[in-house]
Formats: C-alpha cells, structure tokens, sequence
C-alpha cells in the first residue's frame, strides 16, 4: 500500500445531519460513473456496516471505512492512497452531520484535503437553503468546498429558487427530486442491507439516471479533475507476524451475520489463518476450524429460524468443549444466549452456550467509539445496540471510549466462559493484530 504520490479526483459526501441522503447520492455517483467504465473506490466516514453494502454494489469494489481515531490516520493514507493509483475517481461517503463526532468527516476532510460535496434535503425550505449551505462552507477556515446538490426537491420552480439562494452560484451541482424510488429501505440500525433486497442494483440505476441529468452527474473526467487530490505515500508499516498461520477461522456470513469489515477478513488473512464461512440461517453446519468468528447483524430478525439449527448449536457447543476459541460480537454473541426477546416481545429460546436472556428495546442501549484493551493489545472499534443482556456473568473486563480511563470505564462487558469470549463491542482487527489473534488462539498459545 505504498508507493510514490498519487493524484486522483475525490469527493467528500456530506451533510448537516443524518438523513438528508448521503448514501444515496454517493451510491448513484458510483454507480453512474460504473455504468460509464470508469473505476470508482468508495469508502465510509467511521463505522458503519450498512451503507457500504450498498456502496460496494454500486463501485464494484469492496468498501473500507476510515475513521482518525478508530482505523487510524495511517490506515486511511494508506488506502486511499493506493486506491487513488488504480482509480478514475474516490468518493467517501461522511457519517451523520459534517461537523458531528469526534473526529468528524469534516476533520477527515482537512486531514487528507477533501473537497466536500453537501447533500441537504431541501423539501421544506426555499431561501434557508443558501443560509445552510454558506455556514456549511465558511464554518470552519481551509475546509475545501466542492459544492451542493439539493435532495427531495419538489420540482423546476422550487430548483430555481434554491439556486438563487446561493452565494456562489458556481457551488450548484443540481437537483435530485422528491421521489420514494430515490429513498434506500431502512430500520433500526439503518438501512436495509442491500443484499436482502432483490431490486437493490434497479434501485440504484434509477438514482443514477436521475443523477444524470444533473450537472453532477454531466461532468467528464476532464471536468472532474477540478477536484482532484495529492494522496501522498505513507510510511511503510510492519506486516502482522503469522500468529495464525496454519490454523482455520471459521466466519459466519449470511444475512443474520453480516456485520463484518472488510478489513477484519483481510487482517486474519495477513495472520496467516485460512478462512472458511458457513450460513446458519442456510441450515450449515460447522465446518472443520480451529477458531470460529460469530460476527455481528440481524439475528433479532431471523431468531425463529435460527432456534431451529439443533445441529450447528450442538457443533458449536462441542467446539467450546474442546477448548477451541470462540469469539462473538454484537448480533453473533445475541445468538448465544439462552434467550432472545424480539421486539413485538416473542422470546425465542437460541443457542445457549451463554446464560441468560438478550431483549430487544426501542430505544438505543449502546452507540459510539470504543476500545478493548487485551493483553496482546487494545483493539479500537464501536458499540451500536438497540438490545440490553441480562446474565449472571460476571465481566471479566469493560471496554471504554476515547481519552476514558480504562480503569472503572463503563463500556461494553467482556464476558468470558472456557474458550468462548463474547461482546457487544464491534472490533477493527487491523488496529491491533496481535490482540486479534488472542482472540483466534487456545489461552495457552495466545501471543
């Protein structure tokens, strides 16, 4: 991921808040310039296992996140800049508000010289529309400006006036309309994972060719150029030591459990461990491991159909008998539990390799950047749960947010019972691989 400066046109994808439709129009900007042979590389501002399902459709690529405190500013250099020596374009979708978070899109923005395209949902407002887009731009000094696209618009006359509100008339890159067709499916952890729609790639051309006939979607690659960025080499790092060479991880991936960074799979690959998947809801079995990885997803949705897999529950509690690591997250740890109370209040008997009983609420229980400091390391991640646990358990540790002491720290439970280690917290293997392989390796062989 090394190499001399490379110069490619990018965009920054944000807006003044959650909602106004970032992803879409990232997607649709993808996907346009896909359509027309170009290679496209998108990443995601922060962490985020939804959006980039979609966003990889539309590119083709797999989607990385970049976060400053969560990947790590050296990550981020280091994949843009080598996707910026194999693309026509990059487009990095922002997380939430520009200036929301700690670090914010915005502060990747700065860090790396982004040019920041704002999206704004403009269905209720005229002249307002200007007013936002002009702080967007001058609220903080040396962030640079690509320009707005008004989103939800209600048709040529209301287009109009929201141009004319502009400052800098040069900043308008068009209008998407008010159209349910543009709207991406959603529920309570966001949008709906593209794989489960089976129009999603349709859904993606319609946004595309209404994109078009913007003068967004109207440039040439020439045209791009404007916005194009130095994306200078990093320094080289230090490979991860093979801690996991010769032994196998096995991953479940369907869509219960399809929470898992791109990065992760890479970094247990660079371990030297041979992974294999297996879908639950499918009906598979266990397949032949040394290490298995339950990750995060929707197990709340498919838990009827996840009760009934008698046969991977019983392979899985004689992994643990065998003292074979188990690592869970999130949705992968929910399964295991001997109860899972779905939000119209059913409870479903599951796995039970943990005891105790996980229910669904309404309101968020747990949302933000962690940390898990393990022996071999501390690996940083997230916490986003709408489910709270109840077990007689006792955590063996917490995890704690950024400039938290870890000491006494609140965060996500660490429970541990024999070889099976579970957790709310969503870790980023690359942050530390060698606390990543303690998690794949016997407590006697850990690193």
């Amino acid at each position: 991921m090394t190499g001399t400066t490379r110069s490619c046109p990018a965009l920054l994808v944000a807006a003044p808040a959650s909602g106004q439709g970032k992803t879409t129009v990232t997607a649709a900007l993808a996907r346009l310039h896909a359509r027309r042979g170009r290679t496209v590389r998108v990443f995601k501002c922060g962490a985020d296992f939804l959006d980039p399902h979609w966003l990889e459709l539309a590119s083709g690529a797999a989607v990385h996140s970049l976060d400053l405190w969560i990947t790590g500013e050296a990550d981020c250099a280091a994949r843009l800049q080598a996707a910026a020596g194999e693309a026509d374009l990059l487009l990095v979708e922002g997380a939430m508000g520009l200036f929301d978070g700690e670090p914010s899109a915005a502060d990747l923005a700065q860090r790396f010289g982004l040019p920041v395209l704002a999206v704004i949902d403009a269905s209720a407002m005229a002249g307002t529309f200007g007013a936002l887009a002009h702080g967007l731009e001058q609220y903080r000094p040396g962030l640079r400006w690509a320009g707005v696209l008004a989103n939800r618009v209600a048709g040529e006359r209301h287009a109009q006036m929201l141009r004319t509100g502009l400052r800098n008339p040069v900043h308008w890159l068009g209008a998407l309309p008010r159209e349910a067709a543009l709207a991406l499916p959603e529920r309570h952890l966001g949008l709906v994972a593209a794989a489960e729609i089976q129009d999603a790639l349709q859904r993606l051309d319609v946004a595309a060719d209404k994109l078009a006939e913007t003068p967004l979607g109207r440039m040439e690659l020439h045209e791009l150029r404007r916005w194009a960025v130095p994306f200078a080499a990093p320094h080289p790092g230090n490979p991860p030591q093979p801690l996991l060479q010769g032994r196998t991880v096995a991953i479940a991936r369907d869509v219960a459990f399809s929470f898992v960074y791109p990065a992760n799979l890479e970094c247990l690959e660079q371990l030297g461990a041979r992974l294999t998947f297996f879908s639950p809801l499918a009906g598979d079995d266990l397949p032949p491991c040394d290490a298995v990885w339950l990750p995060g997803g929707y197990p709340e949705l498919h838990a009827a159909a996840l009760a009934r897999q008698a046969p991977l529950r019983e392979s899985l509690a004689r992994h643990v008998a065998q003292s074979r690591p188990l690592w869970a997250e999130c949705g992968g740890m929910m399964a295991l539990f001997d109860t899972l109370v779905t939000a119209d209040g059913t409870a479903h008997s599951m796995w039970g390799l943990l005891p105790g009983t996980v229910t669904l609420q309404q309101r968020l229980a747990g949302l933000g950047p962690q940390q898990l400091a393990l022996p071999g390391g501390t690996l940083r991640g997230h916490t986003f749960h709408y489910s709270r646990c109840e077990t007689p358990l006792q955590p063996v540790q917490r995890s704690f947010g950024p400039g938290e002491p870890q000491a006494g720290a609140q965060g996500e439970a660490l429970w541990r019972l024999g070889s099976l280690a579970a957790s709310y917290f969503h870790a980023w293997f690359p942050s530390s691989p060698r606390a990543t392989a303690q998690l794949f390796l016997p407590s006697e062989a850990s690193p």
